[in-house]
């Protein structure tokens, strides 16, 4: 039995930010085990001159999904064969930004952490083009789908 309860382990983190005039600007989230899907956003929200008269301020949401949208993030996970790569020819960190991918699929934890990528013309031009454009379009993947459950659950006028 304890197998199968290692099997189902799942566990999924993605952070992006940087450090600069506007202090820590980010957006994370994760999908935990019992489905509590969690986002944080710390922005220049809506553009402020500067610093003091901002409206700089971190958006925090959270909700919970089901097995058949924890099953999807799994398959998507799996079928990019993410598990099968290594970070350690990829852009490092930097001041322009970093970014972090963690997740736990079954016995599986892995863990990437990288420069923010502008564009695909950057992926092209790193040491892993390859692995790094499976990086790129899952986490593109991940990123529309977390957003879409958010803005389908906090709805502000619903239909």
């Amino acid at each position: 039995m304890a197998s199968a309860a290692a099997d189902d382990e799942f566990y999924l983190r993605y952070y992006v930010g940087h450090k600069g005039k506007f202090g820590h600007e980010f957006l994370e989230f994760e999908f935990r085990p019992d489905g509590r899907l969690r986002y944080a956003n710390n922005s220049q929200y809506k553009g402020g001159s500067n610093k003091s008269d901002s409206t700089n301020s971190m958006i925090r949401k959270e909700v919970y999904v089901g097995e058949v949208v924890l099953s999807e993030v799994k398959r998507i996970v799996k079928e990019s064969e993410i598990v099968r790569e290594d970070d350690s020819h990829w852009p490092e960190p930097d001041r322009d930004g970093r970014q972090e991918f963690e997740v736990v699929l079954g016995d599986t934890h892995i863990s990437f952490a990288t420069a923010k990528i502008g564009s695909l013309l950057d992926v092209q031009e790193s040491k892993d083009p390859e692995g790094l454009r499976i990086f790129y379009y899952l986490v593109q993947d991940l990123k529309c789908l977390a957003f879409s459950l958010m803005g389908l659950h906090f709805r502000i006028k619903p239909i």
